[in-house]
């Protein structure tokens, strides 16, 4: 199977598009997505924005920040963990570190940038 990182991804928002069998290849996995994209490209337009420019705001940019450092301070806090415990780690002990760590990197998982709420 292949891995999904490897696998075509949404040209907005970045999610793994669903497998196809046939038909051309999908570049959006919806059409809000889709018009988003659109909308995003007549702004950099407006802006004159290059490819690898992006605008965001402040307090986006500030929350991502701040989610990197909390998963960061996980990371570091289960490899002391794992490295404490040992090679014979009692599965409760291994299941603590990984709900520990899936707690902090869930945030950024559920991100959307620039989602309208």
């Amino acid at each position: 199977m292949t891995a999904a990182s490897e696998r075509p991804r949404c040209a907005h928002c970045r999610r793994v598009l669903p497998k196809q069998a046939t038909g051309r290849p999908r570049r959006f996995c919806s059409q809000a997505c889709r018009q988003w994209n659109w909308v995003g490209q007549q702004r950099a337009r407006e802006l004159q924005l290059s490819d690898e420019e992006l605008v965001m705001t402040r307090s986006e940019l500030d929350a991502i920040h701040d989610e990197l450092y909390v998963l960061a301070c996980a990371v570091d806090d289960v490899d002391r963990d794992l490295a404490a415990l040992g090679a014979r780690a009692p599965a409760r002990e291994l299941r603590r570190v990984l709900d520990w760590l899936l707690d902090a990197a869930r945030p950024l998982r559920e991100r959307e940038l620039g989602s309208r709420a």
